[in-house]
């Protein structure tokens, strides 16, 4: 019994680190995890008072956790076993074929990340490239949203500064979750922009099993009183013109809404405008090339030029940002009462009859969103000089049209944002960023046009504002 016994030193090491791993893990571990739990949540209740809607406990559950759920949901086992019929397909390899969807679509919100880095830097980056204006905001009718609804941001989609911009404009009221596409899913961003709780989508997938994953997930969500910012013409315009809507997201959201059980949906309408946006040229790439035969393609060289050339100017001091940005937000849409008024229940329509009425749906939000997307001095003057066609004309003449189409918008109740409430210094404002950007012409003497070799890029600034004047092209 006290017989001694030899070890080699590397054992004994060895069983050390193990002994050590074991105290920390069954001992120090819990308590340091209880401890970071303790104030994180104590962060979260502090953030909630500050919030007008509250980040849902939903938000804040394990990814894990979430990716189970959504997994042993019975609408996506009802899936599979369709598709294991169908195909023949064993049904333990479409499980792992759902399971890896999930994996793909489920976030992992951090709000540390969001509210301590994400909003911090959307509102830098904002306010580094834009003038940020927030344009008409109905905050009387924004108050009575019942706080207890899931609100659901639609807006209008024309940049991927979208994102950006919006998060930094309500990053005072929510927490917003995003559907995010295939392009930022590279590496590190797609962990950062997990944590600020997007969730990533496959836009042209015709995989039905993917289809009901990212479906459910989306209910889930939405049942659960998650803040979501959806985007209704499902990509960026490519004309600048405000598009249909694509029913996708949409009818996740609202197909399987109980107004005698479920918490209220209520779709509040964002207007986003911008004097430049980043990435035009890319957008207006297939029409340019159909007009004039240039084509401007997005290159990784050409990104990182644009960024040290910025770099340049700022350490310069010349560095201008690029024109207005502004948000505005209109009148909530409570689902509830939509359904109301026109008699119906979408949850109980048969197909046909479903795809019917979110199409309805989708296509009023359109409108109100349209309604309250705020027109810029480009906007205006890109309007004027498309006008003029090839006349030349002068900064009184610009200026005159200029008042004639506000006043026109203003009969039927747009909201203009007129820089410093000075006429003269709007249409400077958007003269000058026109002639930057070389789609206006001058002659030296005082007077202007639009440049010929420049009309797709002149059509889809003021395109932003085509649907405030039906019939004009």
């Amino acid at each position: 019994m006290t017989a001694t016994i030899g070890l080699p030193l590397w054992l004994v090491v060895l069983l050390a680190v193990f002994a050590i791993v074991g105290l920390v893990d069954r001992i120090f571990a819990p308590s340091v995890r209880w401890f970071f739990r303790g104030r994180l949540n104590h962060a979260i209740d502090e953030l909630n008072s500050r919030l007008r809607l509250q980040i849902q406990p939903f938000k804040l559950t394990r990814r894990q956790t979430l990716i189970d759920q959504l997994m042993y949901d019975p609408k996506v086992l009802e899936a599979v076993d369709a598709e294991a019929r169908e195909t023949h397909v064993p049904r333990s390899l479409l499980i792992a074929k759902a399971e890896r969807y999930a994996r793909e679509i489920v976030p992992s919100f951090s709000a540390l990340t969001y509210f301590g880095f994400g909003t911090r830097a959307a509102r830098w980056l904002s306010q580094l490239l834009y003038r940020v204006r927030l344009g008409y905001s109905d905050n009387e009718t924004l108050q009575k949203v019942d706080p207890a609804s899931t609100v659901v941001f639609v807006m209008n989609h024309r940049s991927n500064m979208d994102y950006v911009l919006v998060t930094f404009m309500a990053s005072t009221q929510a927490s917003l979750s995003y559907a995010v596409g295939e392009w930022a899913r590279i590496f590190l961003l797609e962990s950062l922009i997990r944590s600020m709780g997007a969730y990533f989508i496959r836009r042209n997938s015709n995989d039905p099993l993917y289809r009901r994953v990212l479906g459910r997930y989306v209910a889930m969500a939405t049942r659960q009183g998650v803040t979501q910012a959806v985007f209704p013409e499902g990509g960026l315009s490519r004309d600048g013109r405000l598009g249909a809507p694509k029913l996708g997201i949409l009818s996740y959201i609202v197909s399987e809404f109980d107004a005698s059980a479920d918490r209220d949906i209520v779709f509040i309408p964002v207007g986003i405008n911008y004097d430049r946006v980043l990435e035009d040229r890319v957008l207006t790439a297939k029409a340019e090339k159909e007009v004039s035969g240039r084509d401007f393609r997005a290159r990784i060289s050409g990104f990182f030029g644009f960024v040290a050339t910025m770099a340049k100017l700022r350490l310069r001091g010349r560095l201008y940002r690029f024109g207005y940005a502004c948000v505005s937000f209109g009148k909530p849409v409570s689902l509830r009462q939509w359904q109301k008024d026109r008699n119906l229940a979408i949850r109980s329509l048969p197909p046909e009859e479903r795809f019917e009425a979110v199409s309805r749906l989708g296509s009023d939000l359109v409108r109100e969103i349209g309604s309250v997307l705020p027109v810029l001095p480009v906007s205006l003057a890109s309007r004027v000089f498309l006008d003029s066609g090839d006349n030349w004309l002068g900064e009184l003449e610009i200026k005159a049209q200029i008042g004639e189409l506000i006043e026109t918008l203003a009969k039927r109740g747009v909201h203009v944002h007129i820089p410093r409430s000075d006429l003269d210094y709007a249409t400077s404002a958007g003269l000058r960023m026109l002639i930057l950007r070389r789609l206006v012409e001058e002659n030296g003497e005082g007077l202007y046009r639009a440049n010929p070799k420049e009309s797709v890029l002149l059509h889809y600034y003021a395109n932003s504002i085509a649907h405030h004047f039906p019939g004009i092209n």
